[in-house]
């Protein structure tokens, strides 16, 4: 005789609060109270007739039991919001979900949307940003923007532009400290959090002396030119987002030598799920900018 299923609602507040460590943060996740959360684990317990959790001072942590059994329904709920989340887009065509950096949306893509949404109006465009990698298997996105070398696992990539990476200051800077080319060493830098390594790497490769640790450190490779447009610094930017810049004179750039990273950016999907139309015009619509200026 086959066994039951156990209680399938007290399976996944135990799921839910295994994954996250805390019944506080499965409360909040599932939207209901952390008593009721705590309540569908004992419910569970009390049916396996084993304690799933050791309750500690300042959190939880699985038994022994608890965590085999964890491990042996984890890959079965991704399963089941996967399956889920297929089904429903088909009823959901007109919706594009795209993830992409704060940079790339506010430097490359936001100019460019509404060309897209003039050749395709009755399609939704949904843009989130953020720097960690979207996992498909738990997020509703149908693509990512991710920068490296286009070879992530499980993963198309479809190259956009290359990361190639020049010093910038303002006109008016360049004007007032009377600056001349490769006057790195009399600029204050101007870093991002998000690629901490871009100074480093124009420096060795241009060889040019100058600290590339010296400086202001700021959040994203934006805020970082937003900085060097009010005179504060001397940021290295990527060539392809301010190139419009460079043109009408506003941004210049203190050194003529630009750095090939080798790296560059892709619109990234699972190679296991077949894109949805919304996501095939998009991608179609991409190819079609590949190279062309603003």
């Amino acid at each position: 005789m086959s066994h039951p299923l156990p209680p399938l609602n007290p399976l996944r507040a135990f799921e839910v609060a295994a994954r996250l460590r805390s019944l506080t943060r499965a409360a909040d996740e599932m939207h209901v109270s952390q008593v009721a959360v705590s309540r569908q684990v004992k419910v569970l317990e009390d049916y396996l007739g084993v304690a799933l959790f050791t309750r500690l001072h300042r959190g939880i942590e699985l038994t022994q039991e608890g965590a085999e059994l964890y491990d042996g329904i984890k890959n079965a709920f991704r399963d089941i919001e996967k399956a889920s989340r297929q089904v429903s887009r088909r009823n959901q065509r007109d919706t594009l979900s795209i993830q992409s950096y704060t940079t790339f949306s506010q430097r490359w893509l936001i100019p460019r949307l509404a060309d897209f949404h003039k050749k395709n109006p009755l399609l939704e465009v949904k843009l989130s940003s953020s720097l960690k990698p979207v996992d498909f298997g738990l997020q509703n996105v149908d693509a990512a923007i991710r920068s490296g070398h286009g070879d992530w696992p499980g993963l198309h990539a479809e190259k956009l532009v290359d990361i190639e990476l020049i010093p910038i200051v303002s006109a008016s800077l360049w004007s007032s400290e009377n600056l001349v080319k490769e006057d790195i060493s009399r600029v204050r830098l101007l870093h991002s959090m998000a690629r901490p390594d871009d100074w480093k790497k124009w420096i060795e490769a241009s060889g040019i002396q100058a600290d590339p640790e010296m400086g202001i450190k700021f959040d994203t490779s934006a805020l970082a030119y937003e900085a060097a447009s009010m005179d504060i610094g001397c940021a290295i930017a990527i060539k392809v987002f301010i190139e419009r810049q460079l043109q009408d004179g506003s941004f210049v750039a203190l050194s003529d030598f630009v750095c090939k990273t080798g790296e560059a950016y892709y619109l990234t999907w699972p190679k296991d799920a077949r894109p949805s139309d919304a996501l095939l015009k998009f991608l179609e619509w991409m190819r079609g900018l590949i190279g062309q200026p603003l």
